[in-house]
């Protein structure tokens, strides 16, 4: 038992899994100062200036979110508010990707990664105009519109922030350049010696010309020789051409070799998401290494900046139509409910994030001495409906919703209005 030793908070009797450290059972976690104190099977109340009862909760690591879109009010509808993401959420970390570039990181680090309560890391985009609402004007990401020194000496120099490079590999710029872009994209991450993130699935659409000889399908195995050990392919689950299952229904046959690389798998849930698809590949033995939520303004109710596009000029193709909401616990579920067990799963959110953004020094673990970033869930039992923008429904029986997250000691409800709602099957 723990000694009486002053501390802040006392987070009574839940069940702590901290992978990193090998825990996985009913644990008393004490902070102070801002830091983990102790990590116990008992620690006295009387201890503790003020204790919370978690038993029935699960008490994880702080979780990360490998996938956001919170650079709010540059990236159009993209940028949703950071705290709303991050700890009104129940995330305690959220890493942006692609949002600034070298051009607007400064703008990043100043109004959206110093002011927000949640810790906010970049994964710096390729293109000079960052993240933007780009699928409106695919032109901007152009092998023109790369300037690979610029955005290597931003990558190095803002390195405290910065921890990747974003980049597309998607039938919409192959079919208007090739793959030049990547190749750039490639090439800034190796020299500036950081992960690249490659988004596959559609993403801009055609040229009015078509598709100029190019291949959804052929996009996966001409770009991984590109990649390095620890580079990350995203969306591996896309409903959108382009993905680990192509047109005919089968598994890339070249993402075994890739993990065996080295290389590692982000579910970047949101819109792109499929369940039909998800279960082939998970079914094939693709485990994700990290889960990130991919949430947007098209997730949910932001309205279009004045002067911006109003409609999608596609919009049967739309890459982000439709309604579901979403979520980084939400996503948790998912993967719950496609067989993969809650042990399988909470390492997606918190040491394997670490590891991907270089940073299990201070992040990712409830490691005595650390930063006092935990998330608290509830772990709900019954039947829940969940269901992607194909219209797919599945039935869960274990929905993870946050219940509140202590950031650096500092407690949080989950009251983002984006959390989406538990729904009876």
């Amino acid at each position: 038992m723990a000694e009486p030793a002053g501390y802040d908070i006392l987070l009574k009797g839940g069940h702590v899994i901290c992978p990193a450290n090998g825990i996985d059972g009913i644990r008393d976690v004490a902070v102070r100062d801002g830091r983990i104190a102790a990590v116990e099977e008992t620690i006295l109340p009387s201890s503790a200036t003020e204790t919370i009862d978690v038993s029935g909760k699960l008490v994880l690591p702080g979780m990360i979110d490998t996938h956001g879109h919170v650079y709010q009010y540059v990236t159009g509808r993209f940028g949703l508010n950071p705290d709303m993401v991050g700890v009104h959420s129940g995330v305690t970390t959220v890493i942006d990707q692609g949002g600034p570039s070298c051009m607007t990181l400064p703008g990043f680090r100043k109004f959206i990664a110093e002011p927000s309560e949640t810790r906010i890391y970049a994964f710096l985009s390729a293109y000079l105009v960052g993240g933007l609402e780009g699928h409106y004007y695919p032109n901007l990401y152009s092998p023109d519109c790369v300037d690979i020194e610029a955005t290597v000496r931003s990558a190095i120099a803002n390195r405290d922030l910065v921890r990747g490079i974003k980049g597309h590999a998607e039938i919409g710029g192959f079919a208007r350049w090739g793959i030049k872009v990547m190749e750039m994209a490639a090439e800034i991450a190796r020299r500036a010696e950081v992960p690249l993130y490659v988004h596959f699935g559609t993403l801009w659409g055609l040229p009015e010309s078509g598709a100029n000889g190019e291949d959804a399908d052929t996009i996966l195995e001409r770009v991984i020789p590109l990649l390095k050990e620890g580079d990350v392919l995203a969306h591996p689950f896309t409903r959108h051409p382009g993905g680990f299952v192509n047109q005919q229904g089968e598994v890339h046959h070249v993402i075994q070799a890739a993990l065996d690389r080295g290389l590692k798998v982000d579910v970047g849930h949101g819109s792109h998401f499929s369940y039909r698809l998800a279960k082939k590949a998970i079914a094939a033995g693709v485990v994700p290494h990290t889960l990130g939520a991919d949430m947007h303004g098209y997730n949910t109710h932001v309205p279009a900046p004045a002067g911006t596009p109003e409609e999608h000029y596609d919009d049967e193709n739309h890459p982000f139509k439709g309604q579901a909401r979403f979520s980084l616990t939400q996503a948790m579920s998912s993967m719950m409910a496609l067989g993969l067990s809650l042990q399988d799963v909470v390492p997606m959110v918190t040491i394997n994030p670490a590891k991907m953004i270089g940073l299990t020094d201070r992040v990712g673990s409830l490691t005595v001495g650390y930063a006092a970033d935990i998330s608290v869930l509830d772990d709900n039992r019954g039947r829940f409906l969940l269901r992607d923008n194909e219209d797919t429904k599945v039935v869960a029986e274990r929905l993870l919703t946050p219940a509140f997250c202590l950031r650096a000691g500092k407690k949080f409800d989950a009251d983002a209005v984006i959390l989406p709602r538990a729904v009876a099957a």
